[in-house]
């Protein structure tokens, strides 16, 4: 598997639903010729298939709980394979607990760095209730955003903490990520222009 990948930038993504990662992810795209991989919109697309895995995960995803780890990695590495052109991978939304992390990163390719975008949950139940109005998605209504912020907090704060202690951790601290997209992004930039 690494031999396909080697030399590639593998950047994980980390926020909870609504913290902006698909905004700074079209970004970075843009700028610096990644290509993005969003877990959701990889299962979310499993979904709109119709197919009968697609029938599963929608059950699952509707309670607000998390696909299984090797259904998601599947996923991921065969969109990556289908991409080994690109400059470097942003995997979206990924991991969502240090073993997908691990097993990610046992099984496919090392992480170089995890983008991590702090914000606090009511700010982003305020985003997804808005994004549902014109989103159309079954999971942006108020319960269910609710249960998805509570499984990520749950679960994501050990990941934050796995790769700070590993060094490869760069945070977008609430001050910055609750404000401007472009104020992301400019910090997002002090990133990937050193990598």
């Amino acid at each position: 598997m690494a031999a396909e990948l080697a030399g590639k930038k593998i950047i994980f993504i980390v926020g909870g639903p609504g913290s902006g990662k698909g905004t700074q992810c079209e970004r970075i795209v843009a700028k610096y010729g990644y290509c993005h991989l969003s877990s959701g919109d990889l299962l979310r697309a499993e979904v709109a298939s119709g197919s009968e895995r697609g029938q599963e995960l929608q059950e699952i995803m509707k309670r607000g709980e998390l696909v299984p780890l090797e259904t998601v990695l599947a996923m991921i590495r065969d969109k990556m394979l289908a991409n080994t052109d690109a400059k470097g991978f942003l995997i979206d939304g990924y991991p969502r607990e240090v073993d997908q992390g691990k097993q990610f990163e046992s099984s496919i390719a090392s992480a170089t760095s995890v983008l991590y975008l702090d914000v606090a949950t009511e700010t982003m139940v305020q985003r997804l209730i808005k994004r549902g109005q014109t989103s159309g998605r079954a999971d942006d209504n108020e319960e269910t955003i609710r249960a998805r912020l509570n499984t990520f907090e749950k679960a994501t704060a050990p990941v934050v903490d796995f790769y700070k202690q590993q060094g490869k951790l760069f945070e977008i601290e609430r001050s910055v990520a609750e404000s401007s997209p472009d104020d992301v992004f400019a910090k997002v930039c002090l990133l990937f222009d050193k990598l």
